[in-house]
């Protein structure tokens, strides 16, 4: 059966799911109010296309506002006069008060659900189950990051009696955040930095990832509705002319990015107080699932067929390479071939589906590109028709074996090829691992304690994370998401992401009657928020 089939008729498309009209967006969020753009609209392409006989026809969805540095620089301007250098309203609000907002916004973000989830298939081409989970579990981040903000602002209710000095350390805002997300979740990763950012008292300026940018488009009028004028501003456009603009002000306090670590860079550098800005960026990985000889060969390939596999490898937590322990070689590829060629193709309403169209334009001629250089210098496909391709949709290979004269070997995928390289020495696979420019994650599989164990703590200081007979995974949430070398800067948990956005401040005096009596006397008048004592429930 050729892949093309797979594709719809615009009949064949049920009604629940199918796009009813052409979207044609020109508002944006601008200093708490919805301002129409007048400009150049930037269309948005489907990687859903329709048939025709042998024909594929890209669906245009709709448009989005092509913003210019003026725009851009108006958002910025507005963010700046919401924080006042730390004295505006937001910034010096109560926590409680703060959160009271969050929950509007939660509230109201709910009532979008359907529209966010149907726009999240027809934008990245994510399945029903995947984007219903999206949805889903960005909203639980966020009832999470409301629970752990009053567990923190309950911490530090109290006061610190030390060598004589009374003192109360909270955390404060650090000023304007420019928040950037992936289109891969454009909707949880971006909320993972948006909401910590806002609920801590910074003002933030929003710009949607470049694929999955409409469905930010619902959630417009409930961000407007919830918070004052100017705490969040959502700008759309190039980045070149538009993100670029607001690092070169140097006017941006926190720059959170989930991208590539050269984009990132790239960015940093147009700072001009490169000292002041703070960064918490998610960045790119290669991460390897080490398959040792006496590995459970049925769970092992259960793991890395989630881990390679799941929305078409598009994760930054993905298993990027395979090595496997050449005793165990051979019976590995052909059960991990064989479950690869068990994975259902097709559109994302379909039932079961799990490998769906690629969102990205010529991702599938930079796959094909990949496969053909592998195969050039020694590697075959191991499962049937794998890299068979159609329009956008790109049938997962089973690559073996791999070496380091391919480029797979050290360049991240990012979609459905997998890897595997052959070992004889577990000293190859440390060696590529210590060597790596990526320290994000990685997997052992193995059944060995000491040996499993004596690997932990080789890699213990190379990657942010090590899972033991486990997929590599971002969750779950309350764990540190972090990344070494190239791989990420700063840390996200539920808990860490408040310290990422935030700093803490001491006020302090000394221990003596006086002292401690006028202390006393600022709190009883209700003077400070920052000095208050209240308990939050």
């Amino acid at each position: 059966m050729s892949i093309t089939t797979l594709f719809p008729q615009a009949a064949e498309i049920p009604a629940e799911f199918a796009q009813q009209r052409l979207l044609e967006q020109r508002d944006y969020l601008l200093n708490g109010e919805l301002v129409s753009w007048p400009g150049e609209l930037s269309p948005v392409i489907s990687p859903v296309q329709l048939r025709h006989g042998d024909t594929l026809t890209p669906v245009l969805l709709g448009y989005t506002p092509l913003l210019d540095a003026e725009a851009a620089l108006q958002a910025l301007d507005g963010a700046v006069k919401a924080y006042d250098l730390g004295r505006g309203a937001w910034p010096s609000m109560p926590v409680l008060e703060r959160i009271r907002h969050v929950e509007t916004f939660l509230g109201l973000m709910q009532q979008q659900r359907t529209e966010v989830i149907r726009l999240l298939m027809w934008e990245i081409g994510k399945n029903y189950p995947d984007a219903a989970k999206e949805f889903d579990r960005t909203c639980d981040y966020i009832r999470d990051t409301i629970a752990a903000l009053k567990q923190q602002d309950r911490d530090a209710s109290h006061f610190i009696i030390e060598q004589g000095a009374l003192g109360k350390i909270r955390r404060v805002p650090v000023g304007v955040a420019l928040c950037m997300g992936p289109f891969n979740y454009p909707l949880n990763e971006t909320f993972t930095t948006l909401i910590p950012a806002l609920i801590m008292g910074n003002t933030v300026i929003f710009k949607p990832a470049k694929y999955g940018v409409l469905l930010i488009q619902p959630l417009l009028r409930a961000f407007a509705q919830s918070f004052p004028a100017g705490v969040i501003n959502i700008i759309y456009g190039r980045g070149r002319e538009t993100v670029g603009v607001l690092m070169e002000s140097g006017k941006i306090d926190l720059f959170a990015f989930i991208g590539t670590n050269k984009g990132a860079s790239d960015l940093k550098r147009m700072h001009p107080k490169p000292h002041r800005l703070r960064a918490v960026l998610g960045l790119d990985a290669k991460n390897p699932g080490i398959i040792l000889a006496d590995a459970d060969l049925k769970r092992t390939v259960a793991e890395v067929v989630a881990g390679a596999l799941s929305f078409n490898g598009q994760r930054c937590t993905a298993l990027k390479i395979l090595f496997v322990e050449r005793p165990l070689a051979a019976a590995f590829v052909k059960a991990l071939s064989q479950a690869v060629d068990q994975l259902q193709l097709g559109m994302p309403w379909q039932a079961g589906v799990q490998i769906t169209p690629l969102p990205e334009p010529g991702k599938t001629a930079f796959l094909t590109a990949l496969l053909e250089d592998a195969i050039a210098n020694g590697a075959q496909v191991q499962n049937a028709q794998g890299g068979v391709c159609a329009g956008s949709l790109f049938k997962p290979a089973v690559l073996y074996p791999v070496n380091a004269s391919m480029r797979l070997y050290q360049e991240e995928q990012f979609g459905p090829l997998v890897p595997v390289v052959p070992f004889d020495s577990i000293d190859e696979v440390i060696d590529y691992v210590v060597n790596s420019n990526f320290g994000q994650q990685l997997s052992i599989f193995g059944q060995d304690p000491r040996q499993v164990g004596e690997l932990v703590d080789i890699f213990a200081n190379q990657v942010g994370r090590i899972n033991i007979n486990a997929q590599c995974q971002r969750g779950p949430d309350s764990f540190p998401f972090n990344g070494r070398k190239d791989s990420a800067e700063g840390t996200l948990s539920v808990v860490d992401a408040l310290r990422q956005f935030s700093t803490p401040t001491l006020v302090a005096t000394k221990y003596q009657d006086p002292d401690v009596g006028f202390v006393k006397q600022i709190i009883q008048q209700r003077a400070s928020h920052f000095l208050a004592t209240d308990f939050l429930f």
